[in-house]
């Protein structure tokens, strides 16, 4: 499977890079939202771990743009943030996004989340 994280926190994407790669996934990651629609179409991820919050475009412009661009098509995308209000988490939904996972979250726990992803429904 196939895992593209994307945060402007540079430490963040270096230690899920890591996590996720030491449990046998492909990662890439990047650091701003219009990096991530490049990264959807040249790396082809399975699931995107995506923050809201970033410079030159929102987890949210870019699920609206993945959506645009691939239809059902597009990758899983699971919100990594620090939005934890209800609203947010109606905001995420509405947007596309499979899960919302407030930071700071449990390692095991966002692991489960995309374990659950790649089992066939």
């Amino acid at each position: 499977m196939r895992i593209l994280v994307a945060d402007d926190d540079r430490d963040a994407v270096l230690v899920l890079t890591m996590l996720l790669e030491h449990e046998g996934y492909q990662v890439r990651g990047v650091h701003h939202g219009t990096e991530v629609l490049d990264a959807v179409f040249n790396f082809a991820p399975d699931v995107v771990l995506l923050d809201i919050g970033m410079p030159q475009m929102s987890g949210y412009e870019v699920a609206r743009r993945l959506r645009e661009r691939y239809g059902s098509a597009r990758p899983a995308l699971i919100a990594v943030t620090a939005l934890t209000r209800p609203a947010d988490r109606v905001q995420t939904r509405a947007a596309g996004f499979e899960y919302h996972v407030a930071k700071p979250y449990e390692p095991r726990e966002l692991l489960a989340l995309i374990g659950d992803l790649s089992r066939p429904s």
